[in-house]
């Protein structure tokens, strides 16, 4: 071979090196971009769109694309499906943040946010690569298993963020039914065994496919036949109840100069109420600390009573010690309160180093500093019910909410949704307090600023709605329920055991064919 053929020769070799690799790069962001688009296709399967089969579409492309995939590969994989996920069903983050920062702190903590919680999906995807070989057991053991175990990680490691946990995109169907008994955590197992059992159909051999379609249709089957179970009855007679829904603007609320006309619209609300046995005002619904306005909720109160009403308020509070709180009030025959215990990061308080918190007061960027309520707090005993509250997104943590059972016979939830705009958010909140009253067997009032208000029934049905984004008075009735359902019983614990035994099992079916693999000749 001579030198001109030689040097045509390497050309040759060094081009198709160069368009090998071109075609990998290429191929790699092309499946990157249908992992994040498959993450943000599952934010629709949550409300307001509430498409409930892509929470089984989306995960099956993803299990699918880990089918090639390294461990490494895997994990890129997860982490770009879940920040289209995130990106998508946590946008309003933006709207919050940028409420007490500036737009770049705001894009700085809202994308750290969202690349935090893409590191969950990450590290499910890691998992399941580097520990199961594709086939069966991956589909319809490990890497259902894997994801809900993870996904109930993210729910209450450092401090939780439960929020788009995949059980809530069912509570418009009929999987719903399971709630009293698994929770949402329950629901979001039987969904990714879905998602698993998806991949079965398009990858198994028949034998697969008949087990995978099993597995698709016997949750169903038993769901509907759950849903004549009756967990809960009556221990009192129906109350009325009438939610003031304010819509105050949290530009209003922060400015100060707007305080006596909030003041005086939440007044004439309530004077509208007066006559049902429990109104319930929103969270923060003063325009300040409640300690610069006894004499005005004392005058309310004294006419609440002499209707025959009695006044349940969200408020921010400062004790004698000189903490903050964001509280719930319940008047009437007595005084009784509920502090907030699960506080907002970055909003309600800041947990970074002394130092950062002294920059921010040099950079005058406005922040909150919050102290938790007591773990353990009784139900509020007014109007004849023992409420269960919870403020704002604590609605989220479901398995601390049951401490109040079984004394707690109607739950509230107080929430100011302005810091969100007219966004998915507010929706988002709503259905997880759908869930909330399936698990619980218990109404629930939500009272919010500027929606959605509403009530909802024990099995996640909603009673009374009221129109968003305008000041409203939604009058309605609940009914003191009694007696528990099996996930009040038990809680998160009997669903973190069945993942952890599904994943027992497929590590023990891995095994064993790791053995037969060996006994060949």
């Amino acid at each position: 071979m001579n030198a001109a053929q030689e040097r045509k020769t390497r050309f040759s070799g060094r081009a198709a090196l160069a368009a090998g690799l071109f075609v990998r790069r290429v191929a790699r962001l092309w499946r990157h971009g249908l992992a994040l688009g498959a993450g943000a296709l599952l934010a629709c399967a949550f409300a307001p769109q509430q498409w409930w089969p892509l929470a089984f579409i989306s995960p099956a492309i993803l299990i699918l694309l880990w089918e090639q995939a390294s461990a490494r590969q895997a994990a890129w994989l997860g982490f770009w499906f879940g920040f289209g996920l995130f990106a998508a069903g946590t946008y309003w983050l933006y709207v919050s943040l940028n409420l007490m920062a500036p737009v770049w702190l705001t894009l700085l903590l809202m994308f750290a946010l969202i690349g935090l919680m893409a590191l969950y999906h990450a590290l499910t995807g890691y998992a399941v690569v580097r520990f199961f070989p594709a086939g069966p057991v991956r589909w319809l053991l490990a890497a259902p298993s894997i994801w809900l175990l993870v996904e109930w990680l993210r729910g209450w490691l450092f401090s939780g963020f439960p929020w788009l946990s995949i059980g809530y995109t069912q509570t418009g169907t009929a999987l719903a039914h399971l709630a009293p008994v698994g929770g949402v955590y329950g629901i979001g197992l039987v969904v990714l065994l879905g998602a698993g059992a998806l991949v079965a159909l398009v990858r198994g051999t028949r034998r697969v496919r008949i087990a995978a379609a099993a597995i698709l249709l016997a949750p169903w089957l038993a769901a509907t036949a759950l849903g004549d179970v009756v967990w809960t009855h009556p221990s009192g007679p129906p109350v009325s109840v009438a939610i003031v829904q304010g819509n105050v603007s949290e530009q209003d609320k922060l400015s100060g100069a707007h305080t006596h006309r909030i003041l005086m619209r939440y007044q004439r609300l309530t004077e509208a109420a007066f006559g049902a046995r429990l109104i319930v005002w929103p969270e923060s619904s003063l325009p300040g600390l409640i300690n610069n306005m006894f004499p005005y909720v004392e005058r309310l109160d004294i006419a609440a009573r002499r209707h025959g009403s009695a006044l349940v308020m969200g408020v921010l509070r400062e004790s004698s010690a000189g903490k903050y709180y964001n509280s719930i009030l319940a008047l009437g025959r007595r005084v009784s309160w509920y502090s907030k215990r699960h506080l907002v990061p970055f909003a309600e308080y800041f947990p970074v180093p002394r130092f950062v918190r002294r920059w921010l007061k040099e950079m005058n960027l406005p922040y909150s500093s919050f102290t938790p309520g007591p773990a353990r707090q009784r139900p509020l005993p007014v109007a004849g019910l023992e409420l269960g509250p919870t403020v704002c997104y604590e609605v989220a943590y479901g398995g601390y909410m049951l401490r109040m059972l079984p004394k707690a016979n109607v739950l509230v939830n107080v929430s100011d949704d302005a810091w969100f705009g007219n966004t998915s958010a507010r929706y988002q909140q709503f259905q997880m307090a759908q869930m909330r009253t399936q698990e619980e067997g218990r109404y629930m009032i939500v009272s919010t600023d500027n929606g959605v208000s509403g009530v909802i029934g024990p099995r996640g049905q909603v009673l009374a709605e009221a129109p968003i984004l305008r000041p409203y008075v939604l009058r309605s009735t609940v009914t003191p329920l009694q007696g528990m359902t099996l996930f009040a019983r038990l809680g998160n614990g009997l669903v973190v055991t069945l993942a952890a035994l599904a994943l027992a099992a497929a590590s023990a079916l891995r095994l064993a064919g790791n053995r037969r693999t060996m006994r060949r000749p």
